[in-house]
């Protein structure tokens, strides 16, 4: 099997499908456990619980996601909803981190 991943336009079998999504999606995980480490780090340093969420910088992070999307013409209403899901579990993480963390 051809470990090189063909790029979405060039494939014409559904096993180059598949193994670029499979691809992908290794790397959007590697992603995630980056961003992960920050909600840690925002854990560490944030000084009290009541400024683990903040809506105002949610609605931004989701709105720039959307941003990102249209500048790829990608659906925003998608990735919005995506990005909705990500913020949230992102800040349950970090709350159980900073409980974690705190006596």
């Amino acid at each position: 099997m051809n470990d090189t991943i063909i790029m979405p336009d060039e494939c014409t079998s559904m096993v180059e499908v598949r193994a670029g999504v499979d691809a992908t999606d290794q790397e959007l995980v590697a992603l995630l456990e980056r961003r992960f480490g920050y909600m840690r780090a925002a854990a560490r340093i944030k000084p009290s619980r009541d400024t683990v969420r903040d809506e105002d910088r949610k609605a931004a992070v989701i709105n720039s996601a959307g941003d990102a999307a249209d500048a790829r013409d990608v659906p925003r209403d998608r990735i919005e909803a995506i990005w909705d899901i990500l913020v949230e579990n992102s800040i349950a993480y970090e709350f159980e981190i900073w409980d974690a963390t705190r006596d």
